[in-house]
């Protein structure tokens, strides 16, 4: 049996066979079966077992014979949802079964979104009128262009045996080798994932970092991934070869990056595409062409209310990526320095949200080394095995163990009432218009804009935060629409994440103020039903607009009833900002302070002290009842001695 893990970990193939009645389906399978012909056969037959051991890889397939009347298409169609690869027939004899292809078949393959290989094979082709003949050159080409699932055609006899191995061959080919994530059919050419999987392949083995592989380098190559080393002759032939195809293939070095390329391309336009994904696994690709699992060992979180930062060794490392990317030394990082980075990655994972501008970069939309660090930060605290392949991407070379760590609970840093997190994340609530988005912008130093766009999902900003004596904490803040409160609350699970919540509302406005004193008063509620309480701060934006007076009232009465902190007053347009994200950074480390006293939280806590008085007076009456016992028998036993 082949190692699993070489083919994605897969143990076997499910190839599900289906087109019109009497195009040879079930005469097809009892022919790759028995290796013989019978003129008489059940018309629908079993579940067929073929051995591992039928083709190279090794690898067992399992054929499903499935009926073409109607009253059997509801089995039919859930054999399909479960098929690896689809193996659809016409007869060669028949014009009209081929017709059905493209008119019956495939629409009912993506009705029933069916998105696995498919393998067309022409049954019955010793019966084949050759006056009359559907030929497969001229008729399949209309075909491919019309359903890119279609991998391979094929003609074959069952009576004969002629090709019909073949058929089952490229079936388990098409699933444990397939072309599409290789191999972009419309360009001609490999796909960028395949090229940047390469060029990380191709910056491992040259070892001396010349940007060409010598006859050493190659042969380790070699060696590594197919256990045959390399002769000289052979690796002269390969030079050749490349330079008469890619002239900038080969230089005085050795295989250049395009040479490389130019080799895995010739092996797909070979037909052996299962080559170049013995290179791929055996540098730990999966068949998305991102790395493994058991190639990402991402330390566990035991509880929702732990997190995973980046350890001294991995900051340490990217510090060096930082300097070694900054060749003007501006120390600012361009987009194509960035895009450079994650060149050998499967794409830039900075593109797109929740990554992208959520980091500080410079006048220039340059990100700084601050910016840099930070962005890594926020993709281990919200995606740890994003950030730890993507370490690995980009040339970390360490233990993976020891490039990312879990934090203590956040239930037990309340209980210890410290914490020894460096990273911090911070619920951003309150109305429209009340000034979140501003405080995450300003956190990041972008000056104050008075153009308000809405933010209608869920948006993050990070940055160092230094404190007094010069230690550094990151702060993360995540903004949440005030639309979307509801549906993020309905996960009880949702504060298990934050280590401080705060609620933003726009001083000059009472309806601001009271929609953030609800927000406030249901997520303190929420905290204290599932059990992940959180400190809580309240924060008058827009004080640089004359204040509503309610609203000045109320909010420290809510604080002094609620046994929190009062109310923090800033004005983005003022750039009076930074004070806030201190107090948001002690907030959090401080996480048994600052935590709402609600109704639900107070009846709890006079539960617990009642408990606890029960359980002091059951202690001292058992324990009266101990010394009176004990008195009797003293005075029993004296009674007695005296008697």
């Amino acid at each position: 049996m082949a190692n699993q893990s070489s083919f994605g970990g897969r143990c076997g193939v499910r190839v599900v066979v289906i087109g019109d009645r009497a195009t040879g389906k079930s005469s097809l399978i009892a022919a790759i079966a028995t290796e013989s012909f019978a003129e008489s056969i059940t018309p629908v037959i079993p579940p067929t077992l073929l051995p591992p051991d039928l083709f190279p890889d090794k690898v067992p397939l399992t054929v499903i014979d499935t009926s073409s009347s109607l009253d059997k298409q509801s089995k039919r169609n859930e054999e399909l949802k479960r098929a690896d690869v689809v193996v659809l027939t016409y007869a060669c004899n028949d014009t009209a079964s081929f017709s059905r292809l493209s008119s019956y078949w495939f629409p009912e393959l993506h009705k029933l979104e069916v998105k696995v290989p498919v393998i067309v094979v022409g049954c019955k082709l010793d019966l084949r009128d050759e006056s009359q003949q559907v030929s497969l050159e001229r008729l399949m080409t209309q075909l491919l262009q019309q359903f890119k699932e279609i991998v391979t055609c094929i003609e074959c006899s069952a009576a004969t045996q002629y090709q019909v191995p073949e058929v089952f061959y490229f079936a388990q080919k098409a699933v444990l080798h397939p072309v599409d994530p290789l191999y972009n059919i419309g360009s001609q050419a490999l796909t960028d994932r395949c090229v940047r999987a390469l060029r990380r392949i191709f910056v491992l083995c040259d070892r001396d970092m010349d940007e060409a592989l010598n006859e050493a380098e190659l042969n380790d190559f070699q060696v590594r991934c197919f256990n045959v080393p390399l002769q000289s002759s052979e690796m002269a032939e390969v030079k050749s070869v490349v330079q008469q195809k890619v002239p900038e293939g080969v230089n005085s070095l050795g295989l250049t990056f395009p040479g490389f390329i130019c080799v895995h391309n010739m092996f797909l336009k070979k037909g052996r595409p299962e080559t170049l994904w013995a290179v791929l696994r055996n540098f730990g690709y999966d068949n998305h062409l991102k790395l493994k699992d058991d190639f990402l060992p991402v330390p566990a979180k035991r509880a929702l209310d732990q997190s995973v930062e980046l350890t001294g060794e991995a900051v340490e490392f990217l510090n060096g990526i930082f300097r070694l990317l900054d060749s003007d030394k501006d120390r600012a990082l361009r987009p194509a320095e960035i895009d450079k980075l994650f060149c050998t990655a499967p794409e830039s994972p900075w593109n797109d949200a929740p990554y992208k501008d959520s980091a500080e970069m410079n006048d220039m939309g340059y990100i700084s080394l601050n910016g840099f660090l930070s962005q890594w930060t926020l993709m281990t605290l919200l995606d740890p095995p994003c950030s730890l392949a993507n370490l690995i991407y980009i040339g970390y070379k360490g233990n993976p163990a020891a490039a990312l760590h879990v934090t203590r609970k956040r239930s037990l840093n309340r209980k210890k009432q410290t914490t020894e997190r460096n990273v911090f994340q911070c619920y951003v609530f309150g109305s429209k218009s009340s000034g979140k988005s501003a405080l995450l912008d300003s956190l990041l130093g972008r000056p104050f804009s008075n153009n308000y766009i809405p933010s209608t999902v869920e948006r993050f900003a990070v940055n160092a935060v230094e404190l007094i004596g010069g230690a550094r904490k990151t702060l993360v803040l995540r903004e949440i629409p005030e639309s979307k409160v509801s549906n993020v609350l309905s996960n009880k699970d949702y504060l298990a994440a934050c280590d401080v919540a705060v609620f933003v509302y726009d001083s000059s406005d009472e309806l601001s103020w009271r929609k953030s004193r609800d927000l406030l008063e249901k997520v303190a509620r929420e905290g204290d039903l599932t059990g992940y309480r959180v400190p809580c701060l309240l924060i008058a934006a827009k004080d640089d607009l004359t204040p509503y007076p309610r609203a000045v009232q109320d909010s420290v009465k809510v604080t002094q009833e609620l046994g929190i902190e009062a109310p923090i007053h800033v004005s983005m347009k003022l750039g009076d900002s930074s004070n806030v994200y201190k107090k948001i950074v002690h907030a959090a480390e401080h996480p048994h302070l600052s935590i709402p006293e609600t109704e639900i939280g107070k009846k709890r806590k006079q539960y617990h002290r009642l408990l606890q008085h029960s359980l002091v007076f059951a202690s001292v009456g058992t324990a009266m009842a101990f010394v009176g016992l004990a008195a009797c028998r003293a005075y029993a036993a004296k009674k007695n001695s005296s008697g």
